[in-house]
């Protein structure tokens, strides 16, 4: 295995105008329908998880992006649901700047079975996208309330990592 060694001077601006391409990509993908704005989803979504860790202000703009590829008008989705057996976390009040590493702290404390609500200002759909990449297979998502000014969904780790 080799060494992690210090980036050259130069590779961050190379890693910046790169994510600026794939960004440009990503987001005339999406503007080609449906199935194919869902596979620049889950592209932006494993380049963030890539990145997310190391470099926040590329992250930051990955998540702008998936944030832009999924803006649409959703139906009100009311159904009866178990809140009072899961943790509450409101974001709303947080800068949208922290809003993902809070909810990701979160499902981090979460143990196998157990999920909490998180409450939004809005559809919350590119944090699914990024949970698809980091978590395949092992956490769940359930849509309680879908606006028009709040958004509940309920996560959950539905197997140990």
């Amino acid at each position: 295995m080799t060494a992690m060694t210090d980036p050259e001077p130069g590779d961050h601006a190379a890693l910046q105008a790169l994510n600026r391409q794939l960004l440009r990509a990503l987001l005339a993908l999406g503007e080609c329908g449906a199935p194919q704005c869902d596979t620049a989803c889950n592209i932006a979504a494993v380049a963030w998880s890539a990145l997310r860790h190391t470099h926040a202000r590329e992250t930051e703009r990955l998540n702008g992006v998936l944030h832009a590829l999924t803006q649409s008008t959703h139906p009100q989705v009311n159904e009866e649901t178990t809140m009072f057996e899961a943790k509450i976390l409101d974001v709303r009040s947080l800068i949208p700047m922290e809003r993902h590493r809070k909810i990701f702290e979160t499902y981090d404390h979460l143990g196998t079975g157990d999920k909490f609500v998180l409450v939004n200002d809005h559809d919350p759909k590119p944090l699914c996208y990024q949970f698809e990449a980091e978590h395949t297979g092992k956490f769940s998502w359930k849509y309680l309330e879908q606006g028009p000014k709040a958004w509940r969904v309920e996560i959950g780790r539905t197997a140990a990592e």
